[in-house]
């Protein structure tokens, strides 16, 4: 097992401790009915953390997601509730706008060579703002399709439910990892976060891979938005506020290194289930601040940083370790 496999094994790890301690004081956290309602209530959240693993594995970031889910969620309540389109028209609609957002983002990041954070926050303004532009009130979806796709599950025992935003995103969890551990473009986007000017020189077309990577992270963002409109029914020009830092910790968490080159999109789901594990450990406790997911979710964060560095410190220990050696036995030939 390599070196690089130790923070997704820590993550699997702190997860099965965590569920292990919640469960030895409330036994009922094992039912599969918390299951199911774990993996819906962190659906969208787990969707563009996906996205998200992408950009930091580039060696990027993108601080627009949370805003982009918000436009989502209003652009469809508008569009299907007062303007009258069919819901699948405004959904797929809506995720063609978001990808080209995010291929503009990718645009301006490469050929213009601004960082991406300052692009992706201007992102985030104009997304917001875009948002406020359309109302400032909460609208609610009353289609009746709504309703229909929300009473979509799939029956697990003791009552639990699998629904369909859950399947949503366990689809994009196994296709995200497909795409990005076993494919040409996902060996790209590990190239960008490893070295930009080593994978040019490689014959890696770092344009391309960067607008895609951006206009995944956003169309996946509008998925998101989607799955977000479909478990709140509403519209809200406020959505989501602060889920672009929920989504970094959860990938970070989850192994993904915040310079690039190394990342795992299973980790990240992970990283999206101890959140949503915590969480649930404080409803079910009924005593705690909503705030104290906050605080464990910082403390994680610093002991997965202190972990990659250790291993970033580690590395560069044995590289240099084996430099001194191939000299020694050129001076010795």
């Amino acid at each position: 097992m390599s070196k690089r496999h130790l923070p997704l094994i820590a993550t699997v790890l702190v997860f099965v401790l965590v569920y292990a301690l919640c469960a030895a004081q409330y036994p009922k956290m094992l039912s599969f009915r918390v299951v199911g309602n774990l993996l819906t209530d962190n659906a969208f959240l787990g969707i563009v953390a996906i996205g998200m693993t992408f950009v930091i594995v580039s060696g990027g970031i993108d601080l627009s997601v949370g805003a982009v889910i918000a436009f989502t969620t209003v652009f469809l309540a508008i569009a299907i509730d007062r303007a009258g389109m069919p819901p699948f028209v405004a959904f797929t609609l809506i995720v063609a706008i978001a990808i080209l957002f995010g291929a503009a983002m990718g645009t301006v990041i490469h050929y213009l060579k601004t960082p991406p954070f300052i692009v992706t926050l201007a992102g985030m303004f104009l997304a917001r703002g875009a948002c406020f532009l359309l109302t400032t009130d909460s609208v609610p979806v009353t289609h009746e399709l709504y309703g229909t796709l929300n009473g979509l599950y799939f029956k697990l025992p003791q009552g639990g439910r699998l629904s369909l935003i859950a399947m949503i995103m366990l689809a994009v969890l196994i296709l995200g990892a497909l795409l990005l551990h076993f494919t040409r473009f996902g060996a790209s986007v590990f190239a960008l976060g490893g070295n930009i000017q080593a994978a040019e020189m490689m014959g890696v077309r770092t344009g391309r891979a960067t607008v895609l990577v951006y206009a995944l992270s956003a169309g996946l963002s509008g998925l998101a938005g989607i799955v977000f409109s479909l478990y709140t029914s509403a519209g809200y020009s406020l959505a989501a506020v602060g889920v672009e830092l929920d989504t970094i910790a959860a990938v970070v968490i989850g192994g993904t290194l915040l310079s690039g080159g190394q990342g795992f999109v299973l980790g990240t789901f992970v990283g999206v289930l101890i959140q949503g594990l915590i969480q649930t450990y404080i409803t079910f406790d009924g005593t705690l601040s909503s705030w104290w997911t906050k605080i464990v979710v910082g403390l994680l964060l610093f002991a997965f940083i202190l972990l990659h560095r250790i291993l970033v410190a580690l590395s560069a220990r044995r590289a240099a370790s084996a430099r001194r050696a191939a000299g020694a036995r050129g001076s010795v030939q």
